[in-house]
This record gives C-alpha cells, sequence and structure tokens, in this order.
C-alpha cells in the first residue's frame, strides 16, 4: 500500500456571544477538492446538530456552551474525529456533554457508520456486545440496568488499531461515571472486518 500522510487539519472558530465558543476542524489541501468539500460539509453539520440537541432538549436559556473536537486516527487515508459539545442551562444541576464522532475513508470519501466496517451478513452487533459485557465485568462498571447490547449504528471512532465504542452520558451507567468506552482491539475482529474497508486497511502491518 502506498505511503499516505496525515492530512492537512485548520481549527476553526465560531462563537456565538460571551461563553458560547464552538470549534471544530477542517480539513484542507487533499488533492481531490470535490473530497474535501464533502467531509467538511458532513463536519460542520455534525457539529451544528450537537448545538441543536443542547439547545431543543433542554429548559432554561443557555449560560455557557463549549464545543471542541479531537482527532483520534490520521493515517493511511482514515480519517476519525470526535466532537464535543458542553452546554449549561440556566438553573441546570450540571452541564451536559454529548460526543459524536465521523470516521472518513478519505480516497473515496465515504462517511462509515459502524455497520460498514463489518463483512455484509456477519453478526457484529452480537459480537461487538459479547466483548464489551465482559469488559463491564472485569472493570466493574456501574450500570443503570442490564446490559442490553449496542445499537446497529452505535457511536465509535477508529484510533490507531482499535476500535473504541461508546455510549453517551446516561445512556447505560450513572452520570458521575462519564463517557463509558470500550476499546477493542482490530485484530480480536479479523474474520469479520471487512478487509477492503477502512478498518481493514488499519490492519494491515
Amino acid at each position: 500500500m502506498p505511503v499516505s500522510f496525515p492530512v492537512s487539519i485548520n481549527t476553526v472558530k465560531v462563537s456565538g456571544g460571551p461563553k458560547r465558543t464552538v470549534y471544530f476542524p477542517r480539513v484542507m489541501n487533499m488533492e481531490n477538492k470535490d473530497i474535501e468539500k464533502k467531509v467538511n460539509h458532513s463536519i460542520v453539520l455534525q457539529a451544528q446538530q450537537l448545538i441543536n440537541e443542547q439547545t431543543g432538549n433542554m429548559p432554561g436559556s443557555v449560560e455557557e456552551m463549549i464545543g471542541y473536537y479531537e482527532i483520534k486516527n490520521n493515517q493511511r487515508a482514515v480519517l476519525s474525529l470526535s466532537q464535543l459539545n458542553y452546554t449549561y442551562h440556566y438553573h441546570a444541576a450540571h452541564g451536559m456533554t454529548y460526543i459524536k464522532s465521523l470516521s472518513y475513508d478519505l480516497q473515496s470519501g465515504k462517511l462509515y457508520e459502524l455497520k460498514d466496517l463489518f463483512k455484509p451478513g456477519s453478526d457484529y452487533v452480537k459480537r461487538l456486545s459479547d466483548i464489551i459485557e465482559v469488559q463491564i465485568d472485569e472493570r466493574k462498571i456501574p450500570l443503570l440496568g442490564d446490559f442490553k447490547g449496542i445499537r446497529e449504528n452505535q457511536d465509535y471512532y477508529l484510533a490507531d488499531k482499535s476500535i473504541v465504542v461508546y455510549f453517551q452520558l446516561y445512556e447505560i451507567t450513572p452520570y458521575v461515571f462519564g463517557f463509558p468506552m470500550f476499546p477493542i482491539s482490530v485484530y480480536s475482529l479479523e474474520d469479520i472486518i471487512d478487509q477492503t474497508g477502512i478498518l481493514g486497511r488499519l490492519t494491515i502491518a
């Protein structure tokens, strides 16, 4: 496979007044400008969706909002990133944070949902759920109820040679636990990985 250098990332700052600032990434200097435009459009769209979720789900006015991002993988023409939005509403007991992630094949511009990482027909939901259930037990993670497995489109990001499946605050654990994140080695999933996709590309030595 040819060497794929990391794509250039610039930070864009948008301010909506005092204590309301959102930072999001912008991909730059790609040879294929159509892919660059497509990737940047979906990043902006997700950042706006996080803002909408924060302003639409809670009563009371917004006292503070900060949005930021983390680059999780930027190699082998695979870009995976997370966008986070923390918002505190007037008279709320505490602020609320949401995390959403995006994973791209920068060669094709395809945005990968969780199901796209695996072979068609593979029972990836059960496979990942079983691994996560073991981690919950081993790490003694407190749950709000019985663990019922992941959703087909469960949140995830890619980090080097791992897929990190995660849950939102309150989704399966109490708020004080934070975001439950479950790193899973790609090598433990090799038999169900779509080797022609981005996860297959990351397994190549």
